[in-house]
């Protein structure tokens, strides 16, 4: 099988080939994760917070509470910050 070089297109170009049956393979490098929900690929990186033991047992306690994964609750709160950030940011 020949190999081409691939032209750059956008994430959602890709998707939209995809939706439509086409083969997308050649664009996947396997640099990405694709996230459950979203058409494009999300790049993921994966780092280490240090927490104090009270506030690891609240997280857990949330997590149980709401029935979903510690990682959940962390993501969710961070989101929820970051959006506070950018809200107050505007309103200033």
């Amino acid at each position: 099988m020949k190999k081409t070089k691939n032209k750059k297109i956008s994430a959602d170009q890709i998707a939209e080939k995809a939706d439509r049956g086409e083969n997308i393979v050649q664009y996947y490098s396997g640099k990405g994760k694709m996230v459950p929900g979203h058409k494009r690929v999300i790049h993921i990186q994966r780092v280490n917070v240090d927490i104090t033991d009270d506030m690891l047992k609240e997280l857990d306690e949330a997590a149980h509470h709401l029935n979903v994964s510690r990682q959940a609750v962390i993501k969710t709160l961070i989101r929820q910050g970051l959006n506070q950030g950018l809200l107050s940011k505007k309103s200033s």
